[in-house]
């Protein structure tokens, strides 16, 4: 199997980010024998760093050991609609944030990987409490 990576890890890695960007290079590396991909959420989310230019994006994951073959499948549509529709019944009952539908499908197709790989956990574990999670 592989890995899910988050955007926030390659976030870190595009900006040079001086407290995260060492540790999040470190742990792609780390986890690189394993396989690493993103989500096609992912894929949109990094599109601004790169002013829309696939091609660029694409030389970038690449580079880092990425890929980026990950597809939606029934499994992880079902595992998004079952914790989005948990977190809106808790929001609805003043129990939880504010949580952007990015997390809830990155999430999801992390399930059926060997975990994700992310620097916000908390995000990640409140809707998918099963997800196995490293962080840089």
């Amino acid at each position: 199997m592989s890995w899910l990576v988050d955007s926030c890890v390659l976030i870190d890695i595009i900006d040079g980010d001086s407290i995260f960007s060492q540790a999040s290079a470190e742990i792609l590396d780390e986890y690189s024998d394993f396989g690493l991909e993103i989500s096609p959420v992912t894929a949109i989310e990094l599109s601004p760093a790169f002013l829309g230019e696939a091609d660029r994006e694409d030389t970038f994951l690449r580079d880092h050991g990425v890929s980026i073959s990950c597809r939606w499948d029934d499994m992880a549509r079902r595992a998004a609609q079952s914790a989005w529709s948990r977190h809106i019944a808790a929001k609805r009952r003043g129990q939880a944030p504010k949580r952007p539908i990015a997390d809830v499908l990155i999430g999801a197709l992390a399930l059926r990987h060997d975990g994700l790989i992310t620097r916000n956990p908390a995000d990640f574990k409140a809707l998918f409490p099963s997800l196995r999670i490293e962080t840089p």
